[in-house]
């Protein structure tokens, strides 16, 4: 944790990132305290209305405001993506530790099933899935977690392998640590930080996956704001309404940017190389 302190106050940039990433999220959770209006509301006297006092982003084709929905599509999008981040990690990285510790058959099966679903386009197979079970927000996140955790089950098979070459590992064997005792308190906190940076560089892949099965009809279902949603009912009014693609795609491009940037200045943060040397500086 004190090295960690010291990065933060070393790389200005990740603070930077991660504040707007805070940011984003109590916008989110806030929602409902910002929106001026219920994002459901219909108004047809205030159709394709342009910014006004009233309506700071204008208005859709029913007379919603477009403001409030964004806000609200908002907690829609990132808790879609966290929670999909969550289940395919912990699955993932359950199914690797597993493979990695039984090897022979087990391993051989469950990573020729990774194997299966890595060769198949994600948002191909994702919309093959959802196009079976229906369209919904509970189908859309399970189809795109099925397609998503085999990386993380081979990453972290391959760190499992790895890390039992260690020294501390073997030692910990022979002072008669059990399976469970070792994969908990040996294996597991020596492989989190790799996984935890490939998770926060796929937020941006996983939200535009969500955002493009909501584009086409298969993810959030109207009236619910969720900014693919708001992206497929605003594409016909782009001549007349262009503020009703321009602030989702607005959200969902910076929101992506921050999060693939935040990933890459975390792989820094979480050197152990680098913290070291912050350290030894500090003293």
């Amino acid at each position: 944790m004190r090295a960690f302190r010291l990065v933060l106050l070393q790389n200005r940039w990740f603070t930077f990132l991660l504040s707007l990433t805070v940011f984003w999220i109590i916008l989110a959770m806030v929602a409902p305290l910002l929106a001026p209006h219920d994002p459901l509301a219909t108004n047809f006297a205030k159709v394709l209305q342009p910014s006004s006092a009233e309506y700071p982003l204008g208005t859709d084709q029913l007379g919603r405001c477009v403001l409030s929905r964004l806000l609200y599509g908002a907690r829609t999008s990132l808790l879609l993506t966290f929670m999909m981040i969550g289940i395919v990690f912990i699955l993932g990285v359950a199914i690797g530790v597993i493979a990695g510790f039984a090897r022979g058959v087990t391993d051989m099966v469950l990573m020729r099933l990774s194997d299966t679903l890595m060769a198949f386009p994600g948002l191909i197979f994702a919309i093959a899935v959802v196009g079976m079970l229906g369209p919904g927000l509970f189908n859309t996140v399970l189809a795109l977690s099925v397609v998503w955790w085999a990386k993380y089950a081979r990453m972290a098979r391959s760190l499992v392998i790895s890390l039992q070459q260690k020294e501390y590992v073997a030692a910990a064997a022979f002072s008669g640590a059990s399976k469970i005792q070792i994969i908990g308190r040996t294996i597991l906190p020596n492989m989190l930080s790799p996984l935890i940076v490939m998770a926060m560089m796929d937020v941006g892949g996983m939200m535009l996956s969500i955002s493009g099965l909501s584009f086409l009809g298969l993810g959030a279902q109207p009236p619910n704001p969720e900014w693919g949603a708001m992206l497929n009912e605003g594409r016909r009014y782009l001549q007349t309404a262009p503020w009703l693609l321009i602030y989702p795609g607005l959200a969902i491009f910076s929101t992506v940017i921050i999060f693939n940037l935040l990933g890459d200045s975390l792989r820094d943060v979480l050197d152990p190389k680098k913290n070291t040397a912050y350290l030894e500086e500090s003293e």
